[in-house]
């Protein structure tokens, strides 16, 4: 059995009581992620097996929401009471690194037999790396697409899924229907990560990226979000609701199309009552430039830790179950070296295999050490369009020259 915090264990002995001497130091580590607020995932799942696989080591996982991650670790860090271990999203790691925030582990990873720096996909190896040393290493990696209903799709006479931006619109009207609270999209544009993460995707196919938001394609796209909305072929709500919220209206049968990954994998194989599939996301014009999120999370130390040994062979026990977290939780490794298993459940199966092709197109949000304030001014204008603050050019066009100031353009 484990030691108690103090390392002592009572010992009975001829019916009289003693204390035993320490058998060995335990050490505390302070694991703290997003998994585990809505649902189990990775991080607290894990963090619980090297918990009870380590004697030495009394693991204690704190569960943040997402929306609280970041600020709740700066305040930590600030004030001396920083976890051993974190998992943040990885556009916001570099704004850790570039702080001395995170613990160099170049070192520690050229001499592991467990992480091989070399086995990870170069996009979400660059978010863990800072000045040209190694501060984490990738959690997993997602993107996302489209979902889509095949019966209502076939109910309206529509036979595939969007090509284009402007087709997921026309489709959006096709397939709203009130009379049976079903709207024809959904999607995520609510003023946080999650809108930032769903719009920049169509910045980047319009020719722009972080650094330069205010194209033409974008604004037409941001127009066409923006008619859905105003028609009611989308709810209203997308302007609120987080991913996995705005997903569960698709799941539901209420949506006929979901912007959203392969997180919601699982859930649709379990839940849905329809049928249903992926596609890639759409392009702005019919053959025209593909791009998606690069999502996921890293796994770092942070450089306040006591305990940098242990911590790091907790994030070698991480990266050693990396072959489990599709099957079990629907997120894809960001490594080459792991051959994803074929389930067996065909809609599961044909799922990842979009995704991966959508991953091809990927790019990452950043990095920049002031990620969060580029990105508040991206979903920022998001917000002023599709609420008509705002055209859509005037909104782009502000956030560009907030961005330049961020940027020191």
């Amino acid at each position: 059995m484990k030691l108690n915090a103090y390392g002592l264990l009572a010992a009975v002995s001829l019916g009289a009581m003693s204390l035993a001497t320490p058998a060995f130091a335990q050490v505390t580590l302070k694991i703290w992620s997003i998994d585990g607020v809505d649902r189990v995932g990775i991080a607290d799942t894990f963090s619980k097996e090297f918990d009870e696989a380590n004697e030495d080591i009394v693991v204690e996982y704190r569960a943040i929401p997402f929306d609280d991650l970041v600020n709740e670790t700066l305040r930590a860090f600030a004030t001396g009471n920083a976890p051993d271990i974190v998992s943040f999203d990885n556009p916001d790691f570099a704004l850790f690194s570039s702080r001395g925030a995170m613990l160099d582990i170049t070192d520690r990873v050229a001499n592991s037999s467990v992480i091989k720096a070399e086995n990870y996909f170069q996009g979400p190896l660059n978010s863990v790396s800072w000045d040209g040393k190694l501060f984490g290493i990738p959690k997993y990696t997602d993107t996302i697409g489209v979902f889509y209903n095949k019966d209502l799709f076939a109910e309206a006479g529509i036979t595939e899924p969007p090509k284009t931006w402007a087709q997921l619109t026309e489709y959006a009207e096709k397939l709203t229907d009130p009379a049976n609270n079903v709207y024809g999209a959904t999607f995520s544009a609510r003023a946080g990560e999650e809108g930032t993460f769903q719009f920049l995707p169509i910045i980047q196919m319009s020719g722009g990226g972080y650094d330069n938001v205010a194209t033409d394609g974008a604004a037409e796209v941001l127009d066409l979000w923006k008619k859905m909305v105003d028609n009611g072929w989308a709810s209203k709500d997308v302007l609120s609701l987080g991913q996995w919220d705005s997903t569960g209206t698709f799941n539901s049968g209420n949506a006929a199309m979901a912007i959203s990954g392969p997180w919601e994998v699982d859930r649709m194989v379990e839940d849905a009552k329809f049928d249903w599939g992926v596609a890639l996301l759409p392009t702005i014009t019919d053959g025209g430039e593909r791009s998606s999120a690069l999502g996921g999370f890293d796994w770092g130390i942070m450089s306040t830790t006591k305990h940098p040994d242990e911590a790091f062979r907790a994030l070698e026990y991480f990266a050693s179950q990396d072959n489990r977290i599709f099957e079990e939780f629907g997120s894809i490794p960001a490594r080459s070296d792991i051959e994803l298993p074929v389930t067996g459940v065909e809609k599961k199966d044909a799922a990842l295999k979009v995704f991966l092709e959508q991953l091809q197109y990927a790019q990452p949000r950043g990095p920049h050490p002031e990620w969060q304030k580029i990105s508040k001014a991206i979903y920022d204008a998001m917000q002023q369009a599709l609420t008509g603050q705002m055209s859509s050019k005037d909104a782009l066009a502000q956030a560009q020259t907030t961005i330049n100031g961020i940027l020191g353009k």
